[in-house]
């Protein structure tokens, strides 16, 4: 049989292709970046078609070292929610709606009102939120009829690819629990949400399991990328259940903390138990017979990058990390809110906003820095009590994302949640999950525990300090307080925005 394996990674920033062998080393790696589009306060957009621009280059790039006919599977991932929405001949009729929008506020609250907000937490996993899919769908019906008279399908970014490459109309049932139209615990689309949202159910990709083979490479998308025609493709998931795969996370009390753009704490779990309160995902797994926790903060490393290219963009990273050395624990008394995008865990709140508090004339450039990562550490912290008071333990957690770059970083987020940290061996983890998929898919493996265990290899472990860890654990709960004591404030602020 073929001997490897292809990973397609839509994330916001870039497409990217990964090859890896039966063993997980990976072999090439190739990225082409995306154009965002911010129009308005709050909104996001991407163009489909750039996806698939820079998708199928990336794809073409790795081929040049890989010869096509050894792709055994393909596994797709991405950023999730995005609502794509195609015409009857699969035509992008706008462009996309991105899970980081926050538009559709108000039509959360009309839907929560109508189900039930208990009831409706209980049945797709979580509380409704604005980046969801659903609710976009309903802007797009009040506020752009015109185009919503025009729409036929709507799909997932990784799973536009998958039409693109194979002509399928199919998503995975990790990545669709984020459409807010699942029935989560029987793992597929609810009757009950499509009549309150009267979204029709025509619309809607064919649902599959993550490592199950749903589609094959078309003459066009063979064209288009040099792949061979009808290489199988998995479900695949969004980018985070993938990511849990490519960190090894298939077993209860596994978690890791990925701190990119947005920071997502992950368990695994073999049931079905939202949280009490809706305040975590609770979404389909990656993995037939699974489910999956997981609380998501929506800017994390992004919040550093805001600082770098606003504050200091003639700076390197290594000196806004060396910077960051120089200031003691706590930055002086310095805190910063992390929400520069609205928040979505522990607190569902769109209008939440960042903010620096506690300065003084001794502050500087250098301890914005330090806070700022600071900040994002504590809000991790917050998700990692979320999955604590739903029983999960983890003695450790894996660390991924570009904090993983940075030596300071790593080790006061160490310290901020008290337990050791530790590295695997790919920096794609959700590209590199999606191939994992893809092996199991092509019967390299049986399952996905097997092919983790024998893919996925520890790089690094980061043990807290002691004094360090002593002195977080006294900050934390001032961290705690900021969003309480700022909520109104943001309210009212955001009437400004516009």
């Amino acid at each position: 049989m073929s001997k490897y394996f292809l990973g397609v990674d839509v994330s916001t920033t870039a497409s990217k292709a990964l090859v890896i062998d039966v063993d997980g080393n990976v072999l090439v790696t190739k990225g082409n970046p995306h154009e965002l589009s911010t129009p308005r306060p709050l909104w996001s957009e991407q163009d489909p078609e750039n996806w698939w621009q820079a998708a199928s280059k990336s794809i073409r790039e790795v081929l040049q070292q890989i010869p096509a006919e050894q792709i055994a599977a393909i596994g797709l991932t991405g950023q999730m929610h995005g609502l794509t929405s195609l015409d009857r001949d699969g035509k992008p009729v706008r462009p996309a709606i991105l899970w980081n929008d926050q538009r559709s506020t108000a039509q959360c609250a009309a839907i929560t009102a109508r189900v039930g907000e208990k009831h409706l937490y209980q049945h797709i996993g979580s509380i409704l939120l604005a980046g969801f899919t659903a609710p976009k769908i309903m802007w797009v019906r009040e506020n752009e009829p015109d185009v919503y008279q025009r729409i036929a399908h709507v799909l997932l970014p990784k799973d536009y690819i998958r039409y693109r490459l194979s002509g399928a109309f199919v998503a995975d049932v990790a990545d669709a629990s984020g459409f807010g139209l699942m029935d989560i615990g029987k793992r597929d689309w609810s009757d009950e949400m499509l009549a309150a949202f009267d979204i029709p159910h025509s619309w809607l990709p064919e649902l599959c399991e993550s490592p199950e083979v749903c589609a094959y490479v078309s003459e066009e998308g063979a064209a288009a990328t040099g792949l061979k025609v009808g290489t199988p493709i998995v479900g695949g998931a969004g980018d985070q259940p993938a990511s849990g795969v490519g960190n090894g996370i298939v077993v209860k009390n596994q978690t890791s903390l990925t701190i990119g753009t947005s920071g997502v704490a992950y368990a695994a779990s073999d049931r079905y138990a939202p949280e009490p309160d809706g305040r975590l995902h609770t979404f389909c797994g990656p993995m037939p017979g699974t489910w999956l926790h997981m609380g998501v903060m929506l800017s994390a490393a992004g919040g550093l990058r805001w600082l770098h290219d606003e504050f200091a963009p003639t700076l390197s990273y290594d000196e806004l990390n060396r910077h960051a050395e120089s200031v003691p624990r706590g930055s002086l008394g310095l805190l910063f809110a992390p929400y520069l995008t609205g928040e979505r865990n522990p607190h569902p709140d769109p209008f939440a906003r960042g903010a620096f508090v506690g300065f003084t004339l001794r502050h500087g450039l250098p301890h914005m820095i330090r806070a700022v990562m600071e900040g994002v550490a504590f809000g991790m912290r917050d998700q990692l009590e979320l999955l604590r008071s739903l029983g999960v333990n983890p003695s450790e957690a894996v660390v991924a994302g570009g904090l993983v770059n940075s030596p300071v970083w790593k080790h006061l987020t160490t310290d901020i949640m008290g337990i050791p940290l530790y590295t695997v061996n790919t920096g794609e983890s959700s590209a590199f999950g999606s191939a994992i998929l893809a092996a199991v898919g092509a019967g390299a493996y049986p399952d996905v525990p097997t092919a983790c265990a024998r893919m996925i290899r520890r790089v690094e472990t980061i043990q807290p300090d002691a004094q360090g860890a002593a002195e977080y654990e006294r900050l934390y709960p001032a961290f705690r307080g900021l969003y309480p004591a700022l909520k109104n404030t943001y309210a009212a602020l955001a009437e400004f925005e516009s």
